[in-house]
């Protein structure tokens, strides 16, 4: 199994996604991160390790002529090969205001009434890391609050499309009915399975390796746009200071997810120990400070310890193995024992 599917299959598991007996709706552009996403998801249904029901998704915005209609053409071609099922809508997106806006708009618009008419259990779609970095900076740019720049989430288990008052407006002015769906939220996820651990240059990879040909749009080329001009001239330049500076910033945002969440969402710790079963139904973020909370309460400090030693607890945690241990700065460690996470100071002896 190559690299890329099994990240993508811990990812369902750790979202707590049903594994049989549900539709999904995929959202696909015919972009390398939607096509290596479209044909993960169809190496675990042969494997059997997926049961579901998966069906692909195109929006064609109609925004840029030849190259929009060569685009669906791809993915009906795609959906093919594959034997996917699809849904195909060709739309109208206001010009008006924000063009990007309404496009995403328009977008998931369309996702969402498919995913209502096909009663799925949830819509997938194939944000990256570097979606979330580039959003993340975005929203610093605008000078959002914390809720803003703690970015996007891998999983909306009720989701709801909003539509602001100017976007509303910008589309009542092309004369345009407002959308059903945005006025009744139905019991739709909405779910990024990539976001926590795939780059762009992850699903690339994925597509050169089974010789997959993939779309490039002309739009992500063009500077009038903020994001590209984030993805290109913003981020390498941060990049000669971090040349990580994509999944630092993604890291950030992440964390900062864990400021809108509240309290009693988390687990007490306990100094000694967590049991593994509380820690099932957190969210990443909330996951990350329950850790860094219980390590700070046990050494006293979070000194020397930075984002590799909590990922290093999280995959011991969520390992199908037990007896195994972290180590930590200063001789420390973290046991996986009995359903726990035990605390282990230089002082005691830890077993092989």
């Amino acid at each position: 199994m190559h690299k890329f599917v099994r990240n993508l299959l811990t990812e369902w598991r750790k979202l707590d996604l049903p594994f049989e007996g549900e539709t999904f709706v995929v959202g696909v552009s015919g972009g390398a991160d939607s096509v290596s996403l479209a044909v993960a998801l169809d190496d675990l249904r042969k494997r059997k390790k997926l049961n579901s029901r998966f069906v692909i998704a195109h929006f064609n915005h109609d925004l840029r002529g030849e190259e929009s209609e060569k685009d669906a053409d791809f993915v009906k071609d795609l959906a093919q090969k594959f034997c996917f099922e699809l849904v195909y809508q060709k739309g109208k997106v206001s010009k008006r205001g924000n063009l990007e806006q309404n496009a995403r708009l328009a977008r998931y618009e369309f996702l969402t009434e498919t995913a209502a008419n096909l009663q799925a259990r949830g819509i997938l779609t194939a944000h990256t890391i570097n979606d979330q970095a580039e959003t993340f900076l975005l929203n610093l740019i605008r000078g959002s609050g914390i809720t803003g720049l703690a970015g996007m989430k891998p999983l909306i288990t009720n989701y709801k499309l909003q539509i602001t008052n100017s976007e509303q407006k910008s589309r009542n002015s092309d004369s345009e009915k407002p959308s059903p769906i945005a006025n009744r939220p139905p019991p739709i996820a909405l779910i990024r399975p990539l976001l926590n651990w795939a780059t762009r240059e992850d699903t690339e990879n994925f597509c050169r390796f089974h010789n997959l040909d993939f779309r490039r749009d002309s739009m992500n080329e063009d500077l009038n746009f903020r994001r590209v001009r984030v993805r290109q001239r913003l981020l390498p330049l941060l990049q000669e200071f971090n040349p990580k500076i994509i999944q630092t910033l993604a890291k950030t945002a992440n964390l900062l997810e864990t400021e809108t969440e509240t309290k009693d969402q988390r687990p007490t710790t306990n100094n000694q120990f967590l049991i593994l079963k509380d820690l099932n139904f957190l969210s990443k973020p909330a996951l990350y400070k329950t850790l860094r909370e219980w390590l700070e309460a046990n050494r006293g400090n979070l000194r020397q310890l930075d984002s590799k030693h909590i990922e290093a607890i999280e995959r011991l945690a969520f390992s199908r193995k037990s007896g195994k241990i972290v180590e930590l700065p200063n001789g420390e460690s973290v046991l996986k024992e009995n359903g726990k996470l035990l605390w282990r100071p230089k002082n005691i002896e830890n077993p092989e």
